[in-house]
């Protein structure tokens, strides 16, 4: 079962998402249908006189016939079709690691991070299918989801073992699945605020860098509205972690908080995202400040999740990389 998890279905995760981004950028590049106006029908009447209208056959259709277009999958649709599939063998995956394991599988950072990322496909999913309009937002999806799941099996994978005693505790499940769930929400707001800046930018006659391509989005008003409710979602879930962190460090430690690098950051990413949330309810800062303080949380919890662990050292470098 570890095996079939860590060399067989994590390649094929990784290469699915790589499939729907290729898929996703096509879509960007030569299928905008959804873009298009349609072509209309004529129709063709031959009247004869003083009788009813004629309606000519012309190889084997009838003029005046309205004759409607075969249905036909879009780019977009099969991109999707295809982050669904990615987003089942990722569930396997994480499955399948947790069963060979025989526990919750969020014991070190790659399994977290494989943890996140599936959540963060579940919730995209969902939005997807509620907000159709926003479809176009999973190239940003998919690509970090690429990046994410690749630099997991490249270089944070390791072999399946027992949880360090720190860990052996029912907070852990509490602690670590708050914090991975407001970080899956945090994930797609970040990608919401990217198209939000970009539609914004083009919206305001940006044509410089990747201006030109918030053209193909959703009107801004709608995904800076869909990066706002994740936000907000999120943040009280981030909240609620941190501070089950806390009750469990002084459990553990004897004391609530201590600075530890990981439990800085985590305060550092709070303070963003309370920052932001206070910027969109403030009626005299712009939405694309407000967008741009969601990327700067965005880094910061990448700060949090990559460079605490590989470059400090810490009472939360048990879980090793």
């Amino acid at each position: 079962m570890a095996a079939l998890s860590d060399n067989v279905l994590i390649t094929i995760t990784v290469l699915a998402y790589l499939v729907a981004m290729l898929l996703h950028s096509a879509d960007y590049a030569f299928g905008r249908q959804s873009h298009i106006a349609k072509a209309a029908v004529r129709e063709r009447e031959l009247v004869g006189a003083g009788g009813p209208p004629v309606v000519e056959k012309a190889g084997g259709f009838l003029i005046g016939q309205e004759i409607k277009p075969r249905a036909k999958l879009s780019m977009l649709q099969i991109a999707l079709g295809a982050t669904v599939l990615a987003g089942a063998a990722h569930l396997a995956t994480v499955v399948t690691r947790a069963l060979a394991a025989e526990r919750m599988p969020w014991g070190n950072m790659y399994e977290f991070v494989l943890t996140v990322t599936l959540l963060g496909t579940l919730v995209w999913l969902a939005v997807a299918i509620v907000k159709p309009e926003v479809r176009h937002l999973g190239l940003f999806v998919v690509l970090v989801q690429v990046l994410l799941t690749g630099v997991a099996q490249i270089v944070l994978q390791k072999p399946i073992g027992p949880l360090v005693p720190a860990l052996d505790s029912y907070w852990f499940v509490i602690h670590v699945a708050s914090v991975a769930t407001a970080s899956a929400l945090f994930l797609v707001g970040f990608a919401a605020s990217l198209m939000y800046l970009l539609r914004s930018g083009y919206d305001k006659g940006k044509r410089g860098g990747l201006y030109p391509y918030g053209r193909l989005f959703a009107n801004a008003e709608t995904v800076e509205r869909l990066s706002f409710r994740m936000h907000a979602f999120a943040f009280p879930i981030w909240t609620f972690g941190v501070t089950a962190g806390a009750i469990w460090a002084e459990a553990a430690w004897g004391r609530y908080w201590g600075w530890d690098p990981k439990e800085t950051w985590a305060f550092i990413s709070w303070i963003v995202y309370a920052g932001y949330l206070h910027a969109r309810a403030t009626p005299s800062i712009s939405r694309r400040a407000a967008a741009w303080i969601a990327v700067i949380g965005w880094a910061t919890m990448l700060m949090n999740l990559f460079g605490v662990n590989i470059f400090f050292e810490g009472l939360h470098s048990y879980g090793g990389v």
